[in-house]
């Protein structure tokens, strides 16, 4: 029997877009038995467009897609308005869905497919085609912008995606299934977390995740997404550089403590070393000197330990760390 599927959607004054996106979810192969929709306190007809697209596609069907509807006032955030539509959701395996992309209609055909045979699988996430508001290609899928290397790739298909993300988020909420069973493993989400990446990393840790090459999103950037994807061109890497470093370096240390103190991590020892060493690389960066030329000795030593290679991005972080103001 073919497991059965949620759409977890949720909005935020998404008018402009989000009739499109619930067409495309309409327009499916293989369609959701339910899709719960989680708006975030919208000031326009979001809620209204989405109750019509859906009430217009059961009128005639014998079977109706059945539609949850949670409206926030006042708003929650957006890791937590997803929190709360995943916990809304009801079906075997949950596809999370922003409100201002286009789905391929063999989407969730393809993604649930996966679940069907391969009963070991947790999360799947594919790749996304960035496209620009007017739903024209930008050139690039989200891995190519995101320069995803063989290495991560391999990793991932083989089981070893916590490799990957310890070092890097490439789970993409917009393209990504889970089994509904990882959501009550994962709870609470932790607040330094961004759902897609919390989900990502504790089903690298309690089960298997993979990803699908293919672009089965059309991942619109219009200037307003809430999360949306930064090309790693020249001038990002540049603009990285020259960031106040105060404020990142806060925020891993707030993840790599939240990470090591969750029991998804603490119940598994070998992980839960994975997560302490992790945290004692962030710790580390975030006591290096006002200045710059004080960095050099204890940066020196922390790469010596080899972390910055398995939690980061080797000698990129060591120049950010060298070279970014306070």
């Amino acid at each position: 029997m073919s497991l059965t599927i949620s759409v977890a959607l949720a909005t935020h004054n998404g008018a402009r877009f989000v009739a499109e996106q619930v067409r495309s979810i309409l327009a499916q192969t293989r369609l959701p038995r339910e899709i719960v929709l989680s708006d975030d306190a919208s000031s326009d007809d979001t809620v209204a467009i989405v109750r019509h697209e859906i009430d217009a596609f059961n009128a005639a069907r014998a079977t109706p897609i059945a539609l949850v509807v949670r409206e926030n006032s006042p708003a929650l955030g957006v890791t937590k308005n997803f929190e709360q539509a995943i916990s809304l959701c009801t079906s075997d395996l949950v596809a999370l869905c922003d409100q201002d992309d286009v789905w391929v209609p063999e989407k969730l055909a393809r993604m649930a497919g996966e679940f069907d045979s391969r009963p070991d699988l947790t999360l799947l996430h594919a790749n996304l085609t960035l496209v620009d508001a007017g739903l024209q290609p930008l050139g690039a899928t989200l891995f190519s912008a995101y320069h995803v290397s063989p290495w991560e790739r391999s990793s991932i298909h083989s089981g070893r995606a916590i490799d990957v993300f310890v070092r890097r988020n490439l789970v993409t909420g917009a393209s990504t299934m889970f089994r509904r069973s990882l959501f009550d493993l994962a709870t609470p989400l932790p607040p330094a977390w961004v759902h897609d990446e919390w989900l990502g990393i504790v089903a690298a840790v309690s089960g298997r995740v993979d990803c699908l090459e293919e672009p089965l999103v059309l991942y619109r950037q219009h200037g307003g997404n809430q999360i949306g994807a930064a090309t790693m061109n020249l001038r990002h890497y540049i603009g990285r550089m020259i960031f106040s470093r105060t404020e990142r370096n806060a925020r891993l240390l707030d993840r790599a403590t939240q990470m090591a103190e969750h029991p998804v991590f603490v119940d598994r020892p070998q992980m839960h070393a994975v997560a302490l060493d992790k945290l004692a690389h962030e710790s580390a960066r975030s006591q290096y000197p006002a200045s710059r030329w004080r960095r050099f000795a204890p940066i020196s030593r922390e790469r010596a330990t080899g972390r910055y290679r398995r939690f980061g991005l080797g000698l990129q972080d060591i120049a950010r760390d060298l070279i970014q103001p306070v």
